[in-house]
């Protein structure tokens, strides 16, 4: 269960689809990062967010550099990741893409987020641009590559995406989003 804003949302379970994205990710992101001085963490990770204290637990976070921890009692928080991962279901969709993106924020290493669809190829990407603003991308296509720029490397949506099996005539939706605040 995770609480926010005086609600309490089960959380514990996944789907199928959902576990093998988030095992995928994590999988091609450490061999990617191989050899440099850069950490993928699961879901079981805490990060702490000022915003929201004391903590969440994304489903995959990661950084280049020294990572920084924190320790209430004997839990362990992560200070500083630069990317984020959420991986979507229709239950939590509407809080990752809006409050909990906001909590996010308030973390000052916090440079890009990756909200990644189980039902449909689609991953949404925002990066923290110099004045502030986050630049939106989307990207829908088996064939394409998400450049992840706070990791500098790619991704490619077949590996995101591998042994997931989706309904047929999956598309995903339009978002007309470019820069935020």
């Amino acid at each position: 269960y995770e609480f926010c804003d005086g609600e309490v949302w089960a959380m514990a379970g996944v789907s199928n689809e959902h576990d093998n994205i988030q095992s995928n990710i994590h999988f091609y992101l450490r061999l990617k990062l191989r050899g440099r001085k850069c950490r993928a963490f699961l879901a079981d990770m805490r990060v702490k967010v000022p915003s929201f204290p004391p903590y969440r637990y994304p489903d995959l976070s990661a950084l280049c550099g020294e990572a920084k921890f924190e320790f209430v009692g004997k839990q362990q928080m992560l200070l500083n990741p630069s990317l984020i991962v959420e991986i979507l279901s229709p239950s939590t969709e509407a809080f990752d893409r809006g409050s909990k993106f906001t909590y996010y924020k308030s973390i000052e290493s916090f440079g890009e987020y990756l909200l990644v669809s189980t039902e449909h190829p689609n991953v949404a990407q925002f990066i923290k641009q110099i004045d502030g603003s986050w630049k939106h991308f989307e990207f829908n296509d088996l064939d394409e590559k998400v450049k992840i720029e706070s990791l500098e490397c790619e991704i490619e949506m077949r590996e995101i995406y591998e042994d997931v099996i989706f309904p047929p005539n999956s598309r995903p939706p339009v978002y007309g989003i470019d820069i935020i605040n």
